[in-house]
């Protein structure tokens, strides 16, 4: 039997991090799945923390991303740039969410997120959403 493939969203890695709803499945995949991590993640996750918590927490978060039972995957490769220039082109995505979900095209990966922008991406990717933030009103 093999394991289920994902791959972790910013948002998801986040989730993990700050123990967010949502944190738990987060878990549970990298523990019962086979998972991805793509560089861009770490390099999201690394500036949202540098900007909002300083340059120690940063680093800590860095530091933990990369222990954790995930494949890194360092490089981007030409099929994976000419699939997340379709589909930033056709679905209006941010330029790090279309790269991010080329990666889980090519890794034939189920994308763990918690950003609604992805759902536009049904039938294109196999997606599982974690549950979002709520808005303050």
């Amino acid at each position: 039997m093999s394991l289920e493939r994902y791959l972790l969203d910013t948002s998801a890695l986040l989730t993990l991090i700050e123990d967010e709803t949502g944190a738990e499945r987060v878990e549970q995949v990298l523990t019962e799945g086979e998972v991805c991590l793509p560089w861009l993640v770490l390099l999201e996750a690394y500036y949202v923390s540098l900007q909002e918590r300083g340059q120690a927490e940063a680093d800590r978060r860095y530091a933990l991303a990369k222990q954790l039972p995930a494949t890194i995957m360092w490089e981007t490769d030409e099929p994976v740039l000419l699939t997340a220039a379709r589909l930033k082109t056709a679905y209006h995505l941010s330029l790090a969410d279309a790269i991010i979900a080329a990666f889980a095209i090519q890794e034939g990966a189920i994308l763990l997120h918690k950003d609604p922008e992805f759902e536009a991406l049904t039938g294109q990717v196999s997606l599982e959403a974690l549950p979002y933030k709520r808005q303050s009103a």
